[in-house]
């Protein structure tokens, strides 16, 4: 079994924020962690600073590798930081075209 976490801390939304399963639409400085376990990726958001963890829409993703759960991790800070109600991109190699659930 392989496993992996990146953590990426100070990421600020874009307008609209990101959508969480727990939280619903979630804004402002977040803390994005991806952990890849299990042929698959779960990724979470913060406030940074907080204890709460809020589940992004659309994980657990599949990953076949470490490096696509590194990719999608680097994809899932770019939607981030594009805000719209940002979910899980998947595929992860598009990070400039994040799934969108909800409409600015």
């Amino acid at each position: 079994m392989s496993w992996a976490s990146w953590t990426t801390a100070g990421v600020y939304t874009g307008r609209g924020g990101v959508l969480t399963e727990e939280g619903g639409i979630v804004t402002g400085d977040l803390t994005v962690h991806t952990t890849y376990a299990d042929d698959e990726a779960r990724v979470a958001v913060q406030y940074t600073g907080a204890s709460d963890w809020f589940t992004l829409s659309g994980s657990p993703v599949p990953c076949s590798s470490e490096q696509e759960s590194r990719d999608l991790h680097d994809a899932v800070v770019a939607a981030v930081r594009a805000g719209g109600g940002a979910t899980v991109p998947y595929p992860p190699d598009t990070p400039s075209e994040p799934r969108r659930t909800v409409s600015d």
